[in-house]
């Protein structure tokens, strides 16, 4: 690729960015018409669009998946009855509100990718705020930022995460043994900067009105059949790959969509396509475009040129490239989706860690499995930096798009700066606990 070419991947990729974050037009717009830039280009071809499809094809399974589960089990009543329950554990207080939100938030994403939990809770959150009489866009926000945090937790409860622990074949009990306790403290630092960050819902007390008719359900088979699913495909995402047909998160998602939707049908509650309208496609197409912007990074060369300066710099100074990981992905996630970001990172890890001659050549096929245990600092690095790094900013995680997507249908729309004054503070705090706890992460490895 000639070095114009190198110079216009980077002037699109920016003005998608500037466009988002200045509000000059709708986000999926901007990166739809950032890669048809580059078609158009001659940057992008068919290839490259088939290339970036298999990419993108496995986080837009677990979204597209967690939609649809999510939107049959908002017809069975449900949420109405969980939002009664959550409205009066929080006794009025906006203080319980949000610590009863992240208790609730962070054990789901164990299991479940970190949109399709924003999804399942935003109509209890929009029920219990407009009972507190607070705006629905901070827990909302806060909602996104915790799923992505939790997200962590487990490998298969953020996309970034799972790219990356599936690309050097890291297991869900490897993942226990290493990753999670980094996620409890990513979470951890979150309470403390409610009172500052959310202090009008912080100091909320509101006279809850006398208990009336609480909400039940009202089919109570059908729900029983939406909640199998969900259940199921909660169970396959942490032993489908174990199994020996090895069923993967991606098709565990589309799996349990398919179900649900059998299960929607023959309830006759209500027609398919109103079922499939609702899915957010904004959303996946948003993602879809991303991918093959990073795609266009990856063929320019741009991310080898990266491999080379991360040796230059650090040499083979593992300790400090994962803390470039933590800091340097999680600058680059606030400004890109995650996902695409770390499918990036990939290659550009791999590539310096063969350059460092840390690994053989092979290391780059993604056959190779063998890594050695002073290399999984740097991959850690990477989650962190990937997964907490998308909360600072409304491009930053597909949970965080969802969110602004399910505002924008409340009538309450989320401006890109409005996110970052949230995101920014947690996203700091949480990559520096992450720092740490990769530097102290080889001495218990010994």
């Amino acid at each position: 690729m000639s070095e114009i070419q190198v110079y216009l991947v980077v002037g699109v990729f920016s003005a998608v960015i500037l466009a988002i974050a200045f509000n000059v037009v709708d986000m999926a717009v901007a990166a739809l018409v950032g890669m048809c830039a580059l078609i158009a280009l001659d940057i992008l071809d068919e290839q490259d669009l088939a290339a970036a499809a298999r990419t993108a094809a496995g986080p837009i399974s677990l979204l597209f998946g967690g939609m649809v589960v999510a939107r049959i089990l908002s017809t069975t009543g449900l949420f109405d009855l969980i939002g009664d329950l959550y409205l009066r554990a929080t006794g009025g207080s906006g203080r319980r509100f949000l610590l009863i939100l992240i208790a609730i938030v962070a054990p789901l994403c164990a299991f479940l990718p970190n949109a399709t939990t924003v999804i399942l809770l935003a109509p209890i959150v929009i029920r219990v705020a407009t009972a507190l009489e607070v705006d629905i866009v901070s827990p909302l926000i806060l909602s996104a930022m915790i799923s992505n945090a939790a997200g962590l937790l487990t490998l298969v409860g953020d996309p970034a995460t799972f790219l990356v622990g599936s690309s050097i074949g890291m297991t869900f009990v490897e993942y226990l043994k290493h990753v999670s306790a980094g996620a409890l403290l990513a979470l951890v630092v979150v309470p403390p900067l409610l009172p500052f960050l959310m202090r009008d819902i912080w100091r909320v007390r509101r006279t809850l009105p006398a208990s009336g008719r609480r909400a039940r359900l009202t089919r109570p088979v059908y729900a029983a059949l939406s909640l199998a699913v969900l259940a199921a495909m909660m169970v396959l995402f942490v032993f489908g790959e174990n199994l020996p047909t090895r069923i993967m998160p991606p098709a565990v998602a589309l799996i349990a969509s398919a179900l649900a939707l059998l299960v929607g049908y023959m309830a006759k509650i209500e027609p398919t396509e109103s079922v499939l309208r609702d899915v957010d496609w904004k959303t996946l197409l948003f993602l879809a475009c991303i991918f093959c912007v990073v795609q266009a990074m990856v063929k320019t060369g741009l991310l080898q040129i990266m491999s080379v300066r991360l040796h230059e710099l650090f040499g083979a100074q593992l300790s400090l490239v994962a803390l470039a990981m933590v800091f340097g992905i999680g600058a680059l996630s606030s400004l890109l989706a995650n996902v695409p970001v770390a499918a990036a990172s990939i290659i550009t890890v791999k590539g310096y860690l063969v350059v460092a001659e840390v690994v053989p050549d092979i290391a780059l096929s993604d056959q190779f499995s063998s890594w050695p245990a002073s290399t999984l600092p740097v991959f850690i690095g990477m989650m962190f930096g990937a997964t907490l790094g998308g909360n600072a900013t409304l491009v930053g995680s597909s949970a965080n798009i969802v969110t602004a997507g399910i505002c924008a249908r409340e009538g309450k729309p989320v401006t890109f700066s409005r996110f970052l004054r949230y995101g920014l503070p947690v996203t700091t705090a949480q990559l520096a606990a992450s720092a740490v706890y990769v530097l102290v992460l080889p001495y218990f490895m010994r």
